[in-house]
């Protein structure tokens, strides 16, 4: 492509650089896109009373899995990738999407309704870590041949090394604020209802067993 020509596009704020495409679809596309169907699949949870079925159990296990999201998102903002980083992207992808299955075994056995909107959701929350890995790892190249080669040659490769580039205060404290309004706070909410809902039923349980013994002993 011909300077003029690149230049014009730039002119009209398109990028001709695909790393910089990427980095903006990573940014700006697809990590946003986490906060969407998070807040749907708690709401489902919430129709279909989660605190009356699988309980703590269940939503202690979506903590789990937003943990295993959490933690390489987390790290990938603040250091440089490098074979320590994809070690850790790998490995919760890999946890996460196990604990995705015993997420919708826990629900089914515990008789909470998974409807299919409920399951799409799944599956698009699903797709994203891979996506998100996908891109990282065709970005870094370099690293992922280190990795393969064990760190050999580079000292840096087992430590986290910060970005040299850090991402911008706006960005951050964005991302900060979309996390804690539509993952902690809903989430949060889940697990404390559910907790309190297990309580009253034990409660009740103690009283309802207590009134059998007393009519008994009568």
């Amino acid at each position: 492509m011909s300077r003029d020509r690149a230049g014009a596009i730039s002119a009209y704020g398109a990028t001709v650089d695909v790393s910089d495409a990427t980095v903006r679809y990573l940014m700006y596309g697809l990590l946003p896109s986490w906060f969407a169907p998070g807040l749907a699949d708690w709401w489902m949870h919430r129709r279909t009373r989660i605190e009356e079925t699988a309980g703590p159990k269940e939503s202690l296990i979506h903590a789990l899995m937003m943990t295993e999201v959490g933690i390489p998102i987390a790290l990938t903002l603040r250091y440089e990738v490098n074979p320590l980083l994809l070690s850790v992207q790998l490995g919760a992808t890999a946890a996460h999407e196990a604990t995705a299955l015993w997420d919708v075994r826990t629900a089914v056995d515990s008789d909470r309704e998974v409807k299919p909107v409920e399951q799409h959701i799944h599956s698009f929350l699903e797709s994203l870590p891979f996506g998100g890995l996908a891109a990282i790892m065709c970005l870094h190249a370099d690293q992922v041949k280190s990795l393969l080669r064990g760190g050999r040659g580079d000292p840096d490769a087992w430590r986290l090394v910060p970005r040299r580039r850090p991402l911008s205060r706006a960005y951050l404290a964005g991302i900060g604020v979309a996390i804690g309004t539509c993952v902690l706070l809903p989430y949060g909410e889940e697990l404390l209802r559910c907790v309190r809902a297990r309580r009253r039923d034990k409660k009740r349980f103690t009283s309802d067993e207590a009134h059998f013994r007393a009519g008994e002993e009568s």
